[in-house]
């Protein structure tokens, strides 16, 4: 299984990256990426140290670890100028906090995320149909959580996904080791928000995007 969405203690995980991947690879992943939260006050310490220890643990280990950021609660008028600042800085996947329907999120952050130089939206809670057909026409990946909260409103952005035809990952948004899944549960949080198996291959195809 590809997880594309963790955090360490870089921001509010309670592992450090290299204790963080290695549990990864014990629960099964083949990939994982680093996304803590970042905004303009921390990207520049952030990004570049999980960009060093992915390089590092990508030489010695079979678990595939893709260095990124989570541009979290940032002011929607400045989503794109911080995504292309993470993006020089060398995050190799950028992940925008989506307006879930659990924290008070600005409102305009999914359209300012999809209208930057981004890869995945993460847990979009209501997201509007004009943002999924946007999504689509941007090639950006809209996610489906196995976060608790985050995910009420998988079923939602499922269904949109499927009308429009944009595309999914599946996440955990991993903040400490219980939050690690195994495949079996994937399928079952997939298939929860109203999908098929076949549409949990379809997302971890979408996820090999980054490997």
């Amino acid at each position: 299984m590809i997880d594309l969405h963790t955090h360490s203690i870089f921001s509010d995980g309670v592992l450090i990256p290299s204790e963080l991947v290695r549990r990864a690879q014990a629960a099964g992943l083949r990939a994982i990426g680093l996304t803590d939260h970042g905004d303009l006050s921390n990207i520049d310490f952030i990004i570049p140290r999980i960009v060093e220890v992915a390089g590092h643990l990508n030489q010695t280990m079979d678990i595939k670890v893709i260095p990124g950021i989570e541009i979290t609660h940032v002011p929607p008028a400045h989503i794109a100028m911080v995504a292309k600042k993470a993006r020089a800085l060398g995050a190799g996947i950028i992940i925008v906090h989506g307006e879930t329907i659990v924290e008070p999120v600005a409102p305009g952050t999914n359209r300012a995320a999809l209208e930057a130089d981004i890869d995945v939206l993460a847990h979009p809670g209501l997201i509007s149909e004009p943002d999924v057909i946007l999504a689509k026409e941007r090639g950006i990946f809209l996610e489906i959580t196995a976060r608790k909260g985050h995910s009420l409103t998988n079923g939602h952005v499922a269904m949109l996904a499927k009308k429009h035809e944009a595309k999914l990952v599946i996440n955990t948004d991993t903040h400490e080791p219980g939050d690690f899944i195994n495949q079996a549960q994937a399928i079952r949080v997939v298939r929860g928000a109203g999908l098929a198996e076949t549409d949990f291959q379809a997302m971890q195809k979408n996820a090999s995007r980054f490997l």
